[in-house]
């Protein structure tokens, strides 16, 4: 069995989806394993993962907009906004979405379907620079 970990560093355009798939499969393709297990974990409290499609950008659009009106920027709804409106309400949906993917590999590669990829959601208005810890467990 081998591991290979590392931190990846991604700094988002804007505040929604910004798919990671690429930066993924480069450093796969750099670690020597062919079968194993994937972790990715984002080191952040307001931003999320997920895998999604990423063939029709209106699908991140969607939920881009779903999640905005699900958890509205409105500073009368929260006591935490020490970093301005939108602070209490990316936490939230920091919780309601997911801080860490486990993504099989197969031939070296992530075993994701034909339209599936693995995107950063930062739900904050100024994007910053956002930490991938990656893990890999395989053989």
């Amino acid at each position: 069995m081998k591991q290979a970990q590392d931190t990846i560093g991604v700094v988002p355009k804007r505040r929604g989806l910004c798919e990671v798939t690429d930066r993924l499969v480069d450093w796969l393709a750099r670690q020597g394993i062919a079968r194993g297990l994937l972790t990715v974990f984002i080191r952040h409290t307001s931003a999320s993962l997920l895998i999604q499609e990423n063939a029709d950008a209106d699908v991140a659009r969607d939920l881009e907009n779903y999640l905005a009106k699900l958890v509205p920027e409105d500073e009368r709804l929260y006591r935490h906004n020490a970093e301005g409106p939108d602070d209490m309400p990316a936490h939230i949906k920091g919780a309601l979405t997911q801080t860490h993917l486990s993504i099989p590999i197969s031939d070296g590669r992530m075993v994701l379907g034909t339209w599936q990829g693995v995107y950063l959601f930062e739900h904050r208005r100024q994007p910053r620079r956002r930490e991938l810890a990656l893990h890999l467990l395989g053989e």
